[in-house]
């Protein structure tokens, strides 16, 4: 496949929209580990208030993981302001789309209405974009 000026412009938006949807996701994790009383939105929605010392820990690693996944997504989509391996960011990608899917379904199930009605169709549609950016060609 011949990459273009048009495509390459195109899998920028696409995954500058999916970075902006991981910061969202980062952003909420971490005003999670902060304390913020948003516990029934997240981790399956059992608790209520602020998350528990346990659960606030792993939000806060979360906020590490979820910018680990855009700075794969930024690499992937050829801005090259990182060095990374190409290697690293196709096949980081495409396991960011996997685990986005896989996150979304688990939202879905999850006995949480937040879960359900917000950060299920969330995550389904950064899968998607993170999916266009994944099986581009733009680097």
């Amino acid at each position: 496949m011949i990459t273009t000026t048009a495509n390459v412009t195109l899998v920028r938006a696409t995954a500058t929209a999916a970075v902006v949807g991981l910061v969202g996701i980062a952003l909420f994790q971490l005003a999670l580990a902060l304390g913020a009383p948003l516990a029934q939105a997240a981790w399956g929605g059992t608790h209520t208030g602020s998350l528990p010392h346990r659960l606030r820990i792993a939000s806060a690693l979360a906020v590490l993981v979820w910018a680990g996944a855009a700075m794969l997504v930024i690499r992937r989509a050829g801005f090259g302001m990182l060095a990374m391996p190409e290697a690293v960011a196709r096949w980081g990608t495409w396991l960011l789309f996997g685990l986005l899917l896989l996150g979304a379904l688990m939202n879905v199930a999850s006995s949480s209405t937040w879960e359900r009605y917000f950060w299920g169709p969330y995550a389904l549609v950064v899968a998607g974009l993170c999916f266009a950016v994944a099986r581009s060609n733009a680097t």
